[in-house]
């Protein structure tokens, strides 16, 4: 049996959770925002932990509910990253490089619920 240390999803969620919070800790220290960034903090590293819950589902559906509801957090964390863009609290950079990420994440959760489904 594979480790669940070592499941692409869990790895990626994670590092880019941790991304996250360092863009949010630098927002703090250097654009004094604070409303916007926490909804991004919220959201950006919910998708890890509701990947982490899943891998003690009860059940199947329970599993496939707990991925579904980390890809609703993955689209409002492209949200809040737009917004944060185009309120100049980011720049284009940081934002495409965080929103690759995340869709790398959603394409992901995507293709397991559609995994899920199929069994």
């Amino acid at each position: 049996m594979k480790n669940r240390d070592d499941s692409v999803l869990r790895l990626k969620s994670y590092a880019f959770a941790l991304r996250i919070v360092n863009m949010v800790k630098y927002i703090h220290e250097n654009r004094s925002e604070y409303v916007l960034s926490r909804q991004v903090l919220r959201s950006g590293t919910a998708i890890g932990a509701l990947i982490r819950e899943s891998e003690f589902a009860q059940r199947g559906a329970d599993f496939a509910n707990k991925l579904h509801i980390a890809l609703k957090e993955a689209n409002e964390t492209d949200y809040w990253l737009a917004l944060l863009k185009d309120a100049g609290y980011i720049d284009d950079v940081a934002c495409h490089s965080l929103q690759q990420d995340c869709d790398e994440l959603v394409a992901l959760l995507v293709s397991s619920i559609k995994t899920i489904k199929k069994t």
